[in-house]
């Protein structure tokens, strides 16, 4: 799974470094945060009309048929194994892909022998991490002329060796090559567009030990990200 990110590179920046246009009412200095999770913002690269536009997107996708917002709460992520035939995701699949851009991401250590401390990755090229995701738009439908709501998920795959045995799943992260594959769904089929739900080769991520305040959103500042020393519990 992915359950928290760092975004703090201003949204402007992302646009740009995207080739991408901010949608109208994205503050362009944005909100940098260190800890970002489930139900909040994150930014989602779109290409309508094949013009690349960077929107807003609450994070915990909503399908449109959805009757509570509640559901929201476990689609934070998709499989991307399963991705295509899930109800709660093969619609957005097959029409609304979008690429999440991130400045890292957080797993727990889940392997023997090791406190369940919290990991950064990043890119080894200290670039930006393009995720493969989904987007919707959810009206709540007990409620007349309700807004719609923006939301977005993020695809997960089997592990890469970059995550060290961290964690039995990672975010898809795409190369900056394979985002038009990924959002362009009139010259690309499903079956190619899949193809790119895998993991990321390795040497693309590099990740060190952070301390346990990430485990609380409340918390938050770029000291969130600094280096700790792994501890083994023996």
């Amino acid at each position: 799974m992915c359950g928290r990110v760092a975004l703090f590179t201003p949204p402007v920046r992302l646009a740009k470094l995207l080739d991408a246009t901010l949608a109208a009412g994205v503050d362009p200095e944005g909100h940098p945060s260190w800890n970002v999770g489930p139900q909040r913002r994150l930014f989602g690269l779109t290409e309508p009309d094949g013009a690349r536009a960077l929107d807003s997107y609450r994070w915990g996708l909503l399908p449109s048929w959805a009757k509570d917002s509640a559901i929201a709460n476990r689609l934070f992520n998709a499989r991307g194994e399963t991705v295509a035939e899930k109800p709660s995701f093969r619609s957005a699949f097959a029409k609304r892909p979008c690429v999440i851009p991130v400045d890292g991401f957080y797993e727990w250590d889940h392997r023997p022998g090791h406190n369940k401390q919290p990991n950064y990755f990043t890119r080894s090229d200290g670039q930006l991490l393009l995720f493969a995701g989904l987007f919707e738009q959810w009206r709540d439908p007990n409620e007349e002329d309700a807004a719609p709501l923006k939301t977005c998920t993020i695809i997960t795959t089997t592990p890469s060796k970059d995550m060290d045995e961290i964690h039995d799943r990672m975010p898809v992260v795409l190369s900056p090559a394979d985002v038009e594959t990924w959002l362009n769904v009139k010259d690309y089929g499903a079956d190619e567009r899949a193809q790119l739900l895998c993991p990321s080769p390795p040497g693309t991520l590099v990740h060190h030990g952070v301390g346990n305040a990430v485990g609380s959103v409340r918390n938050d500042g770029p000291e969130l990200i600094e280096r700790t020393e792994t501890q083994s519990l023996f």
